[in-house]
């Protein structure tokens, strides 16, 4: 028996193929959005998915301001953060974040949430690329457009 053929092959920096894709946010449920960017991030659509090497696309969303947040999530929604003082817990809600920072900040908080909490983590997010308009200034990389079915 050969038992080469039984051999598991674990994708690392060198043989990784990292793309570039194009997500339209246009009438999509955000977290729903959010959800399958995070998994397009890590690798996990790929047959070849490493879980501690980042073998995840480059993702571009664009008319990101044009996603749909239901019911009162604008306002009941709350992100948390931490001054490390005492009493220094603020909460933000996503229409202040989206006011004070920008769309581009909103999607970073919501993606990093589904990434693991590691260096990797703090890796993958830097492939994130939100863009308000359906311009962009990646058109040198070719990326691909991909339909996300959110229902």
């Amino acid at each position: 028996m050969d038992t080469l053929s039984y051999k598991t092959v674990s994708a690392n920096k060198a043989t990784v193929t990292k793309e570039w894709v194009v997500v339209d946010a246009t009438g999509h449920s955000m977290g729903r959005l959010c959800s399958e960017v995070a998994k397009m991030l890590r690798g996990k659509n790929k047959v070849n998915y490493t879980p501690h090497v980042d073998c995840g696309d480059n993702v571009i969303i664009i008319n990101a301001e044009k996603a749909i947040l239901t019911g009162d999530k604008w306002t009941d929604r709350k992100y948390a953060r931490f001054s490390g003082y005492p009493g220094g817990q603020r909460f933000e809600t996503p229409q202040v974040v989206m006011d004070k920072k920008g769309v581009y900040d909103l999607y970073r908080k919501m993606v990093r949430g589904m990434l693991p909490k590691n260096r990797l983590g703090d890796k993958i997010i830097n492939n994130l690329y939100v863009y308000e308009g359906s311009d962009h200034k990646h058109e040198a990389q070719k990326p691909r457009l991909v339909e996300i079915k959110t229902k």
